[in-house]
């Protein structure tokens, strides 16, 4: 059965195109899914992200538990309303999920993890936390509204409070803040500054239409998945599952090989360190007419890779994609669309920052 966000009634009367994404009945643009990229790109756009599953854990060894769970190290969070970004792993090191974690206080932490993947993602939270007395409770009725570009922030924080607005303002990146049920974090999924904020389910709607009535383009998932690839970012069960380390994945960044803790999958991920990481992820761009898209060959002096995520890209002008292919010196590489083989350059990827094309692109 679909599920649907509270938020979609009012994407049906701004006539977006709705898709099914995920088993969510969910916009991919109001019109132009162009001018809604570079409506985040320049000024400020807000996509309805109340699909995310939010989920708080509450006990006395909670940070315990989530050194266990997390590939990453919950230890780096020393205040209030900061966030890290994290991996949860299989025995195997395969990634169940990618997710961020919020330290709130010493018994009270917030997960934010993907919607596609919620009632895996629970089933394993709670069976892991049962031996620490972790409580886990999820919260189906709040809703979450991200709001992105270079005056996102200044136009949310226009429609609060002096005292709350001040608070948002001052946040810095990968840090929130609470007021009763609204929960604001200065993060995001498109590579631009901006906030994702979570709020009632029956406040959601109408916070939306002011958002609209400050200036604030409303943008569906097509914009919401070239604005990720520009800016070099992971989406879970495209460019990595339960078959995909995170050093295949290119998200050795987000694995703290800390003495002392023994997370879920780290003797997996020590022996791939140990007897190297059979394949990588790069970036490619295609300089010549085409589309890169998932699931198209690639070709390298190593051997035969794939397409993981691959577009169009709309700040660049040109097609760019994820591929992940066999471990060493890839040197010339072709990817074959349709039938004919096209050469790709290999870049280092973000492939945007900032609203403009990184060094090499």
């Amino acid at each position: 059965m679909t599920e649907m966000t509270v938020l979609n009634p009012v994407h049906r009367a701004l006539g977006a195109k709705m898709v099914d994404f995920g088993g969510w009945d969910m916009p991919i643009s109001y019109g132009s899914q162009i001018e809604e990229h570079h409506a985040v790109r320049r000024d400020a756009g807000m996509f309805d992200v109340s699909h995310m599953t939010v989920v708080d854990l509450r006990g006395a060894r909670v940070r315990e538990f989530l050194r266990q769970l997390l590939a990453n190290s919950v230890d780096k969070l020393k205040f209030s309303g900061k966030a890290l970004y994290s991996c949860m792993l299989n025995p195997e090191g395969g990634v169940i999920d990618d997710l961020i974690v919020y330290f709130l206080d010493e018994s009270h932490f917030r997960l934010v993890v993907n919607a596609a993947t919620r009632d895996k993602d629970l089933a394993w939270i709670r069976q892991h936390a049962a031996r620490f007395g972790v409580q886990v409770e999820h919260y189906p009725e709040l809703a979450m509204i991200a709001v992105q570009g270079p005056h996102a922030r200044a136009k949310a924080a226009s429609l609060w409070s002096a005292e709350l607005a001040a608070r948002a303002l001052a946040l810095k990146p990968f840090s929130a803040t609470r007021e009763g049920a609204l929960f604001i974090a200065r993060t995001g999924y498109t590579g631009e500054d901006g906030f994702e904020i979570t709020l009632p389910g029956t406040e959601a709607a109408a916070f939306w239409r002011r958002l609209q009535d400050a200036g604030v383009q409303p943008c569906g998932l097509g914009a919401r998945d070239t604005l990720r690839l520009e800016a070099g970012m992971n989406l879970y069960g495209q460019d990595m599952d339960e078959r995909t380390t995170p050093f295949e994945a290119g998200l050795a960044w987000t694995v703290s090989m800390d003495a002392g803790r023994d997370f879920i999958g780290r003797a997996a991920l020590e022996r791939q360190q140990r007897d190297g990481v059979p394949r990588q992820m790069i970036g490619l761009v295609l300089d010549e007419k085409g589309v890169l898209r998932h699931g198209q060959s690639v070709h390298t002096t190593q051997g035969v890779g794939e397409i993981l995520s691959g577009t169009f890209a709309p700040t660049l002008g040109k097609a760019v994609a994820f591929a992940r292919i066999p471990a060493g010196d890839p040197g010339a590489v072709s990817v074959d669309i349709r039938g004919r083989q096209v050469a790709a350059r290999v870049v280092r990827y973000p492939f945007v920052r900032n609203g403009q094309a990184c060094a090499g692109i």
